[in-house]
């Protein structure tokens, strides 16, 4: 077995915003029929053409979010020392390369990246969106111990999400990443997995409120648990042996 399992799915995607969109006809206590318009909020309209926008199109998700550590250690693969100017040399390489909305429809992003600029002095939001790319974040702060747990983790930063998410909206994000994960060593335990799916739905419902359309990285245990979307894929974690090909990771 993995010792990590993983998948993506878009809680934003467009038909599940129109559902949430959609009125619903509720009884009242006359008999009489009542219609109740569920919103999502100011943003709904939004919500669905940025889900329109990355989820439908025949392009990719770059995946450019590491972390500083992480970073570091691809530049040292070449040579290069981990700094800043280094960071920003890399990622310019990355949002500037010709074409590159021919290809991707969205890039996320670490924080750090998100206030960057090229060389000369242009954002890289902008350089996104002139490319017609969603700029996103990774918003979650990492894995921490989970109390009374058999040595699992839990995912933390929600505690600063809703104004960060507000930040990052004003600063041009469209889209977000909530990552956590399980242990199949150790687990999962239950208490693991509805601590992951409580804090995928509150990532979600943060990422709603403040016009973000929330990507969620999730196994089937935790979306049974908590979240009734239909799950992606689920792939072998790095430290599992036998390695499964695409057409069954598909299937």
């Amino acid at each position: 077995m993995a010792a990590l399992l993983k998948s993506s799915v878009f809680l934003g995607s467009s038909k599940f915003m129109r559902q949430a969109l959609k009125p619903a006809t509720v009884s009242t206590s006359t008999h009489q029929s009542a219609h109740l318009v569920v919103r999502v909020g100011p943003y709904d309209e939004e919500l669905i053409k940025t889900a329109n926008s990355i989820a439908y199109k025949a392009r990719a998700i770059l995946a450019m979010d590491e972390s500083n550590a992480t970073c570091g250690k691809r530049l040292a693969s070449i040579g290069l020392e981990n700094t800043k100017a280094n960071h920003q040399a890399y990622r310019e390489l990355l949002v500037t390369t010709h074409g590159i909305g021919l290809y991707i429809f969205g890039a996320i992003w670490f924080e750090e990246t998100l206030y960057q600029s090229t060389v000369a002095g242009k954002k890289f939001v902008d350089c996104l969106q002139e490319a017609d790319i969603a700029p996103g974040i990774k918003v979650d702060k990492g894995l921490v111990p989970l109390a009374r747990s058999n040595d699992e983790s839990s995912c933390q930063g929600l505690d600063s999400l809703a104004s960060k998410s507000a930040e990052y909206y004003k600063q041009g994000t469209r889209f977000a990443k909530w990552r956590t994960v399980v242990s199949i060593p150790n687990g999962p335990s239950r208490l693991a997995a509805v601590e992951a799916a409580w804090g995928l739905a509150r990532y979600a419902k943060i990422s709603h409120e403040h016009g973000i359309v929330p990507i969620v990285e999730l196994a089937e245990q935790e979306w049974k648990e908590g979240i009734l979307l239909k799950p992606s894929m689920v792939t072998p974690g790095a430290e599992c042996k036998e390695r499964a090909n695409p057409e069954v990771v598909a299937e």
